[in-house]
Order: C-alpha cells, then structure tokens, then sequence
C-alpha cells in the first residue's frame, strides 16, 4: 500500500485528491496547522478513511518529523495561501507559506529520503501579464500579484530541486479550477451561492468586480487526477493543467442565473471595491503536452460545472 502526505488536505483539491487516492489504495496522511478548530467540512465523509496530522509549512521541523514518521512515497505540496486578494493585504504571509514553504518541502525530502515523489501545485498566475496566448509549459512568467510571484519562485525551487539534487520533483500549472467545494471568498462560488440566495429569497443583490475578466474554468475533481498522473512517470517534469478554453465572468453569471430561471442583469452590479490593483490578461491554456504525455482531458465541461455549483449550493440553503 503505497503512502501519500498531502498539505492543504482540507482545502477544495486535498479533498478531491484524498478520495482519489483513497480509490487507488493508498494510505492517506493529511497535513493541517495546528488550530483550535480544524475545519474538516470537504473531508467530514472520509476521517475514518484518512489520518490528520499537525503540520506547517512555516515551520521547517514539523516537515522533517512528519517524513520521518510516516515515511511517505510521494507528497502533494497544495497548501498555500491561495486567495489572491488577500496577498496584497498579507504579502509578506503569502511569500513565506506559498514560496518559502516549498522550499522547506523540498529541504525535508532532501533530508529524509530523497527518492519521495514530490508535487508541486503551481498556478496560472504565474502567466499574469501574459506573453502569448495560450499559455504552455515555455510560455514566460509575469505575475502580477503577490500570490502569482509567490507561486512563481515555488516552481522554480521545485525546478531548482529537481536539477540539483536529482529529486523526483513535478510542477502542476493548473489553470482556474471550481467545484460546490471552492471557498465563498472566490468569484466563482461566490456567484453560485449568491444565485441561491436570490432565488430564496435571502438577497436581492450580487456585487461583483470586473465582469469582463476572463479564465480558463475547469472542474477541480478532474484536476487531481493529473496531479496524480505526472507522479506516476518516468521522469519528472512540468505540465500546463487546464481546458484549453477561456469564458468571461460574465459569462458565468449568465448561465448561472438562467440555471435557476433568472436574468443576471436585474441582480448584478458592479462593484469597484471588487476590482483587482492589476488585473491579469487573458488567461487560456494550451494543455497539449498533457493530453499527450499523462494521457489526461477533462471530462466536466463549463456549463456543466456552473450548474453543479450552482445546484449545490440549492440544495446546501434547502436543506439549511
């Protein structure tokens, strides 16, 4: 039985990694940081299955004990401060755990047992400013926010790892990825749950930021699975993770409200509070080497993951 450890466990992709892993037979360790109150809510259905430990990417010992001790075969490095909002009111935070943090990851292998399998969740941000459309594997970084940067010096200690020390070490680019799981805090869910919510009747509103911003959208369940694919290769490498189609903010709103029998126009307003400081281009993949090499597509389409969010958080006020 294969053994994995995985940071960030009860965030939206540890939970759709950890039932996956769980299907393939491997025993799962799920790093937390140590907490009053862990929330647990995406992994509630599978404690029994998995074991949560204490752990945190700031602190370089609890690394070095958690490898020792549970003896992993392979790590997926996702935890992170991921909101990219917040990295310009914390970006001081969001450098030592996003950046640093791989690196402590990274020292902790090296350190224990250099043949661990390591995987590094990288992001699109990284494109920001972008230098050609779509983006792929050579396709030059220049991010523009704190969290972009951030993610950008963790794929390249990865990178760096990997050439210097022969560490199996691979960098997933994963362009935007949603689920019912997301966090309100993301425009994505937050347009779902505020669908709901005007369809009950609890809010008369949606305030939003830019709605011509677009992304490219996929569903976070097919995500994991070429997480787990690029660690089971011959040779570690990075690889560009996405749909390889890119739709509007506004886009989303559209076919989220007519989901539910609405007109996105009568509900959503602009709101300048929402706008980021520097707004990324156009953000579209090219997931070609994927497709080739990991053999992987996606098997949720856009519209299909709007309205599984959307019924999600209808049936989650229902049921409230």
């Amino acid at each position: 039985m294969p053994t994995a450890l995985i940071t960030g466990i009860t965030g939206q992709d540890g939970s759709y990694l950890a039932e996956l892993l769980l299907t393939k037979g491997y025993r799962v360790i799920g790093v937390a940081r140590r907490s009053s109150t862990v929330n647990t809510e995406r992994i509630n259905h599978i404690l029994d299955d998995i074991m949560v430990v204490q752990g945190d990417l700031q602190d370089q010992g609890s690394l070095l004990s958690l490898l020792e001790e549970y003896k992993p075969d392979e790590v997926y490095n996702l935890a992170a401060q991921s909101f990219v909002p917040t990295s310009w009111n914390q970006p001081a935070l969001t450098g030592d755990v996003t950046a640093l943090g791989v690196t402590r990851m990274l020292e902790a292998i090296r350190f224990v047992n250099p043949k661990i399998r390591f995987y590094q969740a990288s992001s699109s941000e990284m494109f920001g400013k972008v230098q050609e459309v779509p983006q792929k594997e050579s396709t030059p970084f220049y991010p523009r926010s704190p969290y972009g940067v951030a993610k950008m010096y963790g794929h390249w200690i990865t990178i760096n790892y990997r050439e210097s020390f022969d560490i199996f070490a691979t960098s997933g680019i994963l362009f935007n990825h949603e689920s019912p799981r997301r966090g309100l805090e993301f425009v994505t869910r937050k347009i779902s749950n505020g669908v709901a919510r005007i369809k009950f009747g609890l809010a008369k509103e949606l305030r939003l930021g830019n709605l011509e911003a677009q992304r490219d959208w996929g569903f976070a369940g097919d995500y994991v699975e070429a997480m787990w694919l690029m660690l089971q290769q011959d040779h570690a490498d990075n690889y560009v993770i996405g749909t390889g189609e890119t739709h509007s903010v506004r886009e989303f709103c559209e076919i989220a409200f007519s989901h539910v029998g609405l007109d996105y126009n009568q509900y959503v307003i602009q709101d300048d509070k929402y706008y980021r400081p520097a707004e990324v281009d156009l953000l579209i993949s090219d997931p070609s080497k994927a497709r080739v090499v990991l053999k992987w597509e996606p098997a949720v389409s856009f519209k299909e993951l709007v309205t599984m969010m959307v019924d999600a958080d209808m049936q989650r006020l229902k049921k409230g």
